[in-house]
């Protein structure tokens, strides 16, 4: 099999994401690996970027290699959901920065509960990929499991619950450290492409059209609706990441005090 325009897009997602999870790696050890930082899930989803593009450039020479196609199957069905984790990160560190001076509706109570709701749709959507992987070997047909279904569901919830803590926190974005406006308004800017990102992902889940197949549809709609969204907000996060100081532990624990203390 030669590289084809398939096999090109691979190649490109690879020159951008190997360089991207240096980032990420970087930006998780200087802002930790706690739950509160999110930046651990944008190592996840640059190294599930990286792990998919690999599978698709390996089927050119084992185009009969089941595995490769459950791999890729798995990792293009989690979606945008690590990304999700990323943003609810920076949604959280811009609550912790507000609720030093002022109480909001938002804690981070609320954005934990909703990325409980984003894992549990990242585990069906890997059961259900893998089912997915196995008939689109067996019968050329890529086929969205129940399960697929119900976790794509799952991150819509979850974009829901991004886009109304965005709004909510914008009212009180003025009782924020200075410089932190710059992570609530990068959350902003990602909306538009998470929502393009979950409308290809839905289109073609609830089989509305054969073309957004991610393993045999229409690869210049796969680009343009799902691959460059996730590039740029790949490209937003980071560059706002690598501007940010390191939030303490203090800083934590002031923030949730004045969350209890007015709640």
């Amino acid at each position: 099999m030669a590289v084809d325009y398939r096999n090109g897009v691979s190649i490109l997602l690879l020159v951008f994401y190997v360089p991207a999870l240096a980032i990420a790696i970087l930006l998780t050890i200087r802002h930790g690996f706690t739950r509160s930082s999110g930046w651990r899930f944008m190592i996840i989803f640059t190294l599930a970027r990286i792990l998919c593009a690999c599978f698709q450039l390996a089927t050119i020479n084992e185009p009969n290699n089941t595995s490769l196609y459950v791999g890729y199957s798995v990792l293009i069905g989690i979606a945008v959901s690590p990304l999700e984790l990323v943003a609810f990160g920076l949604l959280s560190r811009i609550t912790t920065s507000i609720n030093k001076f002022h109480q909001t509706l938002v804690t981070t109570r609320h954005l934990q509960l909703a990325e409980l709701l984003n894992t549990v749709g990242i585990i069906l959507s890997i059961i259900g990929g893998v089912d997915s992987g196995n008939d689109y070997y067996k019968n050329g047909r890529y086929v969205p499991q129940t399960l697929t279904k119900v976790g794509l569901g799952l991150f819509i919830a979850s974009f829901v619950a991004i886009l109304a803590t965005t709004i909510t926190l914008s009212s009180s974005i003025s009782h924020a450290e200075s410089g932190e406006e710059r992570v609530l308004l990068a959350v902003a800017i990602s909306l538009p492409l998470f929502l393009v990102r979950l409308i290809y992902a839905s289109i073609y889940d609830y089989k509305l059209s054969p073309n957004f197949s991610p393993l045999n549809g229409n690869i210049t709609i796969l680009l343009c609706m799902a691959l460059l969204e996730e590039i740029a907000i790949v490209l937003i996060y980071e560059s706002v990441g690598v501007t940010l100081r390191k939030v303490t532990k203090e800083d934590i624990v002031k923030g949730d005090r004045l969350q209890l203390v007015e709640g």
